[in-house]
């Protein structure tokens, strides 16, 4: 089992536990449960969906990383494939505070990277700030993504953001979670420029047309990609080396052993991730940082 559910893991019930143990006690557990798993822990525990996810919540919360405030946040995002994909905040010290991953970006991030097409639900366990709202509002889910918080009435994001602007108030374009991809090429055989494009390519910027995509490699060689995830307020959009330490922290990497990292954007974009990427990957102890253009 992974050392940082060690702290936590007497806070699950032992019937909990005894259920958990075939799927979470090594250390490649990817912090998700696939429907599978999910309906056999059901059954074994007598769960339905809301509780399971809520008594999965301190699971999730350990793998926050927060030294700044200390406060850990844990989500639980539910696909509508059935599987259960774990976030958590993650802050890092030496960058600007808007370099910030919230547990929502977090969870929504890492299904859309498992390849999760939509979502049902989210399970948090503090009520989301107006920045997460707003994210949430970029969803394929819309409106009707159904919000869970401990000891509170079930509610939907439309109750959260009432009266919200969102995508269909700029342009009619794929949302997020739809499966898109942009055709860009880059003559190369180098394999982490070949994801890194792939993220690109898949990345979702409607608003700008500003694709980008990164692929880090840690000191395992493991490669870990992010995909830029544009919003329509601007301001909650996630870049792409967030997405790609999102992926990387929840399948239980350290982000501090990134040691090559990839950025690959256009040429001619409105804008650029490289210097935020730069100053984020810096304070990381990445050396090895590229950027290509297509």
């Amino acid at each position: 089992m992974q050392a940082r559910f060690h702290a936590i893991w007497s806070e699950i019930t032992p019937k909990l536990q005894e259920a958990l143990l075939p799927f979470i006690d090594n250390d490649d557990f990817p912090a998700m449960l696939t429907a599978e798993q999910v309906e056999s822990i059901k059954q074994f525990c007598g769960f339905d969906d809301h509780a399971l996810a809520f008594a999965l919540l301190p699971l999730a919360a350990s793998c926050s990383i927060a030294p700044i405030s200390h406060f850990n946040v844990g989500a639980i995002a539910r696909g509508e494939s059935g599987n259960l994909y774990f976030g958590a905040n993650m802050e890092f010290a030496g960058v600007p505070l808007q370099q910030t991953v919230h547990a929502e970006q977090s969870a929504i991030t890492h299904a859309w990277l498992r390849g999760e097409k939509k979502l049902v639900s989210i399970i948090i366990n503090y009520s989301p700030c107006g920045h997460c709202r707003q994210f949430m509002n970029e969803l394929n889910s819309g409106a009707h993504l159904e919000v869970y918080l401990p000891n509170r009435p079930q509610l939907t994001l439309a109750d959260y953001l009432p009266e919200a602007f969102g995508p269909g108030d700029l342009l009619d374009a794929p949302l997020l979670l739809d499966t898109v991809h942009h055709g860009h090429q880059l003559a190369t055989n180098d394999e982490l420029i070949q994801a890194a494009l792939e993220a690109a390519n898949r990345s979702h910027a409607p608003y700008s047309q500003s694709h980008s995509g990164i692929a880090l490699q840690d000191e395992k060689g493991q490669i870990y990609t992010g995909r830029y995830a544009e919003n329509a307020a601007f301001n909650p959009s996630l870049p792409p080396l967030q997405a790609a330490l999102i992926f990387m922290n929840m399948s239980g990497s350290d982000c501090k052993s990134v040691k090559r990292a990839v950025l690959v954007e256009g040429e001619n974009s409105h804008l650029s991730q490289w210097n935020a990427t730069q100053s984020t990957l810096t304070a990381l102890g990445c050396t090895r940082m590229e950027r290509y253009t297509f």
